[in-house]
Formats: C-alpha cells, structure tokens, sequence
C-alpha cells in the first residue's frame, strides 16, 4: 500500500486535525488506525485503497482518476456531519460575545420594563387563633384542643368563600363580587399550629390592610354561626395580630424580574449564537475544509494584508510566511502520487475571489526557483487576470494558437527566470467550444512536450465547466479554497463538478488562513534581504512582449474548428523583434517580423 510522505508545516500545525474517515476498510492514516493531533502525523491523503492504483502515464500525462481520489471516496457536505467538538463551541461563543451580550441586555431591559409598567401592589396578614371554647376538666381541654386542630384547615378554607366575602365586601363597600375578591384574599395554616394566616393584597396598602382585618372577623363570626354542639363544646377564633399597612410594594419585584429577563435573555443569546456557528456553512479554516471532504489540505496560504505584492508573493517577499506556503505547496505536490511526477495541472475554485490565479502564479514562481522550466497558461477566457497581474501584453495569446494564427513558441512571453506566460489572448465568443477542443489538446501536449511543468489557471467550477474539461486533460485539478470566502455547498459542489468527469483531484489549497500570532509573526530572514525585484528587473534580459507575427491574419477556421472573432493584428515592440521561448537545454532563438 503507498503511503505518503510525512509532511511538517508550521501553518498546518496550527488546526488540530481529527479524521476517522473509511476508505477501503481503513481509518485515514496509513496504519489502518484513526490518528488524532497535529499535522506532524501522516496526511489522511496517503491512503490508497484497493482499485486506486496509479494508472500508466498517457501522452500528455495525464493519469486515471483513480490515481490519487477516486470520487466515490470523496463525501460531499450533506454526507459529513457538521458538528462542533468541545473548542469550537467556545469559539463560536467567542467571535459572537456581542449576540449574547445584546440579547441579555435586552431580556433585562424588558424585564426591568415590565416592572415598572405593572402597578404596585401590597399585601397585608392578619393572624387568628383557633381556640376551644370552655372545658372544665384536662379531659375537656384535650378533647376541644383535639376538635378545633381538626377543623383549622376546614377554618382557612371558610375565608375564601362567598360566606364569608361577601359580607366583607358589603361591609367594606367594595363593587366586586365574592369571586374576583377570593383572587386578592388566601388563607393559610402552618404546620401543627392552631393559628390561620389571612393574607390580602389591593393596589393601595391601608386597603390591604382593611380587607385582611375583615375577613378575619368575618370568619369568627361565620364559624361561630355555623359551629354546632351545646354551649362550652364550641370553638372561638380571636384575631392575635391584626394586620399592618405594608410599607413597600409586594409586586413587582424589580429586581428579580430584572434578573430573570437578564437569564433569559443570556440563554437565547447563547442558543442563537450555536444555532449560527452550526447554521454558518462559510469555510474559515483548514479544519472545516478537512470536515467537508476528505481530500488533502497541500497548503495553507495565510491571509495578507492588502494587495500589494499578492500577485508576486513569491518574488516580492520572498521571506514571507506567505512565499513559504507556497513552496511548501510546491515541495508537497513533488510526494503527491510516486507513480511518476506532476507536469501538468488545473488551478481552480469554486467561485471567484478564492485567489486561484495568485496560487497559480506563485506556484509557477516557487516551480522555476527549482530550476525547472515552467509555462503558466491563462484559460480562464472569461474574466481572464494573468496579463494585468503580470503587467504584460493580453491581447495574443491562448486565443491566438487555438484558432491557428501563431503558434506556442511565437506567442509565450518569458517573464523572470524559467516562468514563460501564455495570456488568455483576446476574449472569444465561444471560450467552451475552444477549450473543448483538439487545438488544445494539441497545445498541452507540446506544451508538455517543452516545458517541465505547466500550470494552468482555469475559471472556476460551479459557472462554467471549462475547469472539469480542462482537467481531464492534465494530471490533475488543484482546488483552490479561499477561507472566510467559499461555503461548505459550494466547496462540494466543486468536487462534485470533478468527480463527475471522473478528474483527478491532487488536493485543496486553503487561501486566505487567519493564523496564530505565534505563527504568522514568524519568518525566518535574513540578517539583510535583498531587494525585491521590480517589473523591470524580472524582464531584464527577456524577449519583449510577444504577438502574432505580421502577416497572421485570422483565416476562416477549418471545418470541425472553432471560430475566435476578432484576432488582434500583429504589434511590433519598440525593437521590432520577439523571441521564441528556449528549447530544452538551448538559448533563446530570435523570431524575426515578417510585417510590411
């Protein structure tokens, strides 16, 4: 069984990876045994299960799609769950404090609103104590103590009933009936206790004190009334603590409806704020892309600040995190498949704005510091980027040797040291059509043929199907992910896109990584860099920008041959002169114009 290389990235150690996914009976790994930790341990990629073995490099090299992934391995979204393990729900609590900060404050603030719109109000207690009447003898007092303990509770019950209220609320005047009035007044008997507690609540606290106070001689009076039985075998009630005008309101209580709106609304605040990290389908980091699918992470580039020296990362800064992730994307694409080297390879995304094209060009640069001879072809025909990142001619290029008008050699510009460009040319009516065709077929494989890698920047896959056509003509697709950018459906639909042309997919880049200070502050310089290389540095010594020779003109295309409107006539440079890029091993050869 191959297995992979060991791969040490200091980008990569800062994502804990956790990876239990089955292929071929086997726990990613290598060993046949789940690994869990940092990145230091074998890639989930080295496995190879059974009926993926390498299959015979083609004429233009390309390889089975079963040669690295085979897509029934390769899970799409819904197939992978989207849980949260233990951090990232403290992560997710983290970035989104505001949320629960705001709904607890709003939870305190209705309930402190709530307060102070309830009107007050007061509750007052009088206490009365059930006593038997008369009794000579121990035995009579024991016998009453015995009969009035029995009807206590039947005694509380009584001061709720229309008997006794209604004549409290004639007494009193109140225009209210006995029902409405038993909600203000309750009754109650502690425990092994002769004593009833009569308890009144009203907006004011005089009333509440009044409304207590009759109740509880009207509740004497109506069990004298009812209490049967010859004199002295009876029960008396005397009221023992008549009840007091409160001096603070009973209801609300401010602080404790407060308190409550606050928990409330710091639970929802909480709740909402898990419901949006599982709800959040946007991919933020290489550990979320290595939940998506189980395709290699090959580099991690890290986020940098602005535009400027993006484009050439690679020879702007060279000491940079960010050139050094690409070199190390280089150096993992070399132990990628041992079958035999990559040459030649599809830079895509899902959607625009990942960053394929700058990967594709740094990319290019760290290949040629290598010493090889690399050829980067601008494909995407649509909203094509290389020429103006580059600074270089557009106008003839990829379009121009499709139709027939020029050839490789006379339309490939060198720009630095062992990179050549061919620009995307002009923008045709019919880019599908020219993509998907044998003129390109015949491109790559000379193109193979002269160069030791080509790379080809490609639109991305969910608009357009140039991408997947163009992958089935290379080694292999490399899958840009730009972090904080792509969604998890979108990444799937992607390698979708892929599998279902049955493309080999070499693995994801992850663009655009917020690291750690500990990692993104570190880069190993030298005492005094050297300058970066400007534009006009990089092309000292190259051939000027290259067009179609004079005298190309674009003919009507042969029959089965996609017809590009619009072919732009030849330009001359100030020298008048244009060179073809430099056979293997040779120098570079003059073209001299053929022009009037």
């Amino acid at each position: 069984m191959p297995v992979g290389p060991v791969i040490d990235d200091p980008a990569l150690r800062e994502h804990d990876f956790e990876r239990t996914d089955a292929i071929g009976g086997l726990r990613a790994g290598g060993t046949g045994r789940g690994w869990t930790g940092k990145a230091r341990a074998v890639l989930p990629w080295v496995v190879v299960a059974d009926g993926m073995k390498s299959a015979p490099t083609g004429a233009l090299g390309q390889r089975s799609p079963t040669t690295l992934w085979d897509h029934r391995t390769i899970c799409s979204s819904e197939d992978r769950s989207p849980e949260l393990e233990l951090s990232e729900y403290a992560t997710a609590l983290r970035k989104r404090w505001y949320i629960i900060v705001l709904a607890a404050l709003v939870g305190g603030g209705i309930g402190f609103a709530d307060a102070k719109s309830t009107t007050p109000t007061y509750r007052a207690t009088a206490k009365v104590f059930v006593s038997p009447a008369g009794g000579e003898t121990v035995g009579d007092l024991v016998q009453g103590s015995n009969y009035a303990q029995k009807l206590v509770l039947s005694y509380a019950e009584l001061a709720t009933m229309p008997v006794v209220l209604d004549p409290v609320a004639y007494r009193l005047g109140l225009d209210t009936s006995a029902r409405d009035l038993a909600r203000q007044v309750s009754a109650e008997t502690p425990l092994d206790t002769f004593i009833i507690e009569i308890s009144a609540t009203a907006e004011s606290a005089e009333r509440s004190a009044r409304l207590a106070d009759a109740v509880a001689s009207e509740l004497a009076d109506t069990v004298s009334a009812l209490s049967p039985g010859p004199a002295g075998a009876g029960v008396d009630l005397s009221t023992v603590s008549p009840a007091a005008p409160p001096s603070s309101a009973f209801a609300p209580n401010t602080t404790v409806l407060t308190a409550a709106g606050l928990a409330i609304g710091l639970a929802l605040g909480v709740a909402a704020a898990i419901a949006m990290a599982l709800l959040d389908t946007r991919l933020r980091t290489p550990a979320d892309i290595a939940r998506t699918t189980p395709l290699p992470v090959l580099g991690v580039i890290p986020h940098t600040r602005g535009r400027a020296g993006r484009a050439t990362l690679v020879l702007d800064d060279p000491t940079s995190p960010g050139a050094e992730a690409y070199r190390r994307l280089q150096t993992n694409l070399r132990f990628i498949d041992a079958s035999g080297p990559i040459r030649s390879m599809v830079v895509s995304s899902a959607v625009p704005g990942e960053g394929k094209s700058t990967t594709a060009l740094n990319l290019a640069l760290a290949m040629a510091e290598k010493g090889h001879r690399v050829l980067l072809i601008d494909a995407d025909l649509r909203r094509p980027t290389v020429a103006k990142q580059l600074g270089i001619e557009g106008t003839v290029g990829l379009t121009t040797v499709l139709i027939g008008a020029a050839s490789l050699a006379e339309v490939a510009q060198q720009w630095g040291d062992g990179v050549d460009v061919l620009p995307s040319g002009e923008i045709p009516p019919n880019p599908s059509q020219l993509v998907d065709s044998r003129a390109m077929v015949a491109l790559l494989a000379e193109a193979t043929r002269t160069y030791d890698f080509v790379v080809i920047d490609s639109p991305p896959l969910l608009p357009v199907a140039d991408a997947a056509v163009l992958s089935k003509m290379t080694d292999g697709a490399l899958l840009v992910a730009g972090c904080h950018r792509v969604r998890r459906p979108q990444l799937a639909g992607a390698i979708n896109a892929l599998a279902t042309v049955d493309a080999a997919v070499l693995g994801i880049v992850a663009t655009g990584v917020r690291l750690k200070s500990s990692a993104a502050g570190y880069a190993y310089r030298s005492a005094a860099p050297a300058p970066a290389p400007t534009k006009e540095r990089r092309r000292s010594g190259s051939r000027s920008t290259a067009t179609r020779p004079a005298g190309v003109r674009a003919a009507a295309p042969e029959a089965g041959r996609p017809f590009v409107q619009g072919a732009t006539e030849s330009r001359q440079s100030a020298t008048g002169r244009s060179t073809r890029p430099p056979r293997k091993g040779g120098p570079s050869e003059p073209l001299r114009s053929t022009g009037s």
